[in-house]
C-alpha cells in the first residue's frame, strides 16, 4: 500500500456532513495519538459489550505497504481513527474505526470510511471486509448505507451470534462472501 497523503474529507451524501476542517492523515499505528484512539475505542467496546475487542492484532499489519492507520483531525485535535490490514492479495480488512463522542453524527465516520476505501483502491485491493457488533447500530447503518453487505462470517468473532461480518467490492460492485 502506498503512503497516502493528507486528505480533506469530501462531503457525504447522507446525513450530517463533516466540516471543511476535517483532515484525515496516515499515522504510525504505535504513535501516542494512535494508541490513545485505540484505547478510546477499546473503552467504547467495554461500555457497549462489557469487554474489549479481543481480536489478535499485530500493529505491523497496519503499516504500509499492505496496511495503513489513519487519524481524522478537527482543529488540530484527533477525533477519529480507522485502519486497513491485508487479508489476502485482493482483500483488506477495516479495523479500529472510531469517532470521538463529541464528533459523532457529523459525517466523520463516513468520511473516514471513504478515505480508507480510497486508500485500499490505490493499494490495489478489490474488496473490503469488516466485523462489527449488534450494539453498534449507528456503525451498522453507516456501513450498510455505504454498500456493505452481509458476508460469510470470518475472523475472531465468526462464531459469535451478535457479530456481523460485512463486505464490499470496491468500485461499486456487489460483495461476495
Amino acid at each position: 500500500m502506498t503512503q497516502a497523503s493528507e486528505h480533506m474529507a469530501p462531503h457525504h451524501e447522507q446525513g450530517a456532513q463533516p466540516g471543511p476542517d476535517l483532515a484525515i492523515r496516515p499515522e504510525h499505528p504505535d504513535s501516542a495519538v494512535a494508541r490513545a484512539l485505540v484505547d478510546a475505542v477499546q473503552q467504547e467496546y467495554r461500555h457497549r459489550y462489557g469487554g474489549p475487542d479481543e481480536t489478535p492484532v499485530d500493529l505491523a499489519s497496519f503499516e504500509p505497504p499492505s496496511g495503513i492507520f489513519a487519524v481524522g483531525w478537527v482543529h488540530g485535535r484527533p477525533v477519529a481513527s480507522g485502519a486497513l490490514r491485508r487479508q489476502d492479495d485482493h482483500t483488506a480488512e477495516i479495523k479500529r474505526m472510531y469517532v470521538a463522542a463529541d464528533a459523532r453524527r457529523r459525517g466523520v465516520g463516513a468520511a473516514m470510511l471513504r478515505w480508507l476505501e480510497d486508500a485500499a483502491e490505490r493499494a490495489g485491493y478489490r474488496r473490503l471486509v469488516l466485523e462489527t457488533g449488534d450494539k453498534q447500530p449507528e456503525a451498522l447503518a453507516m456501513y450498510r448505507s455505504a454498500g456493505y453487505e452481509a458476508i460469510e462470517p470470518y475472523g475472531y468473532y465468526r462464531c459469535h451470534p451478535d457479530a456481523y461480518a460485512l463486505g464490499r467490492t470496491l468500485g461499486g460492485g456487489p460483495s461476495s462472501g
